[in-house]
């Protein structure tokens, strides 16, 4: 018998609270014993595997502080198609998660533009010559 698969929206959530719980420094078992379960229920949760009700997400917001439609992307209307969005997979990614702490601790704002304007140049070199359109978006965002 095959395995169900979860639900994109519960697997959409679930990393929304793991990109959250991470960027707090907060590990799965720290958010399980302020839940009062298990830290492999976190990971169903964080996978998706396991669906979030309704009042456990409150809780969750609470202790994550952010509000419940943090969880969905859209203002709660969900993933567009499935789909997770570019900066979700970036900030779910260690590197990413990295970067964003990285920058966010940096308070002046004009070390801040020069980042930006260092990681726009990197990732401009790195494109073929021949994607001028790519390059453009890359630089004028």
């Amino acid at each position: 018998m095959k395995a169900k698969s979860p639900n994109s929206i519960d697997v959409y959530v679930g990393n929304r609270v793991r990109v959250r719980r991470k960027t707090l420094g907060m590990t799965q078992n720290g958010l399980a014993e302020l839940l009062g379960i298990t830290f492999q229920q976190i990971q169903k949760y964080e996978k998706g595997t396991n669906r979030i009700g309704a009042s456990r997400l409150q809780r969750i917001s609470e202790i994550l502080r952010v509000p419940v439609g943090f969880f969905f992307e859209n203002g709660g209307a969900g993933p567009i198609d499935g789909q997770t969005s570019e900066l979700n997979s970036f900030l779910s990614s260690k590197e990413g998660l990295a970067l964003n702490k990285a920058f966010i601790a940096i308070e002046d704002p004009n070390i801040r533009q020069k980042l930006v304007a260092l990681a726009k140049s990197l990732a401009a070199a790195g494109l073929p010559e021949s994607d001028s359109e790519l390059h453009d978006s890359v630089m004028n965002s």
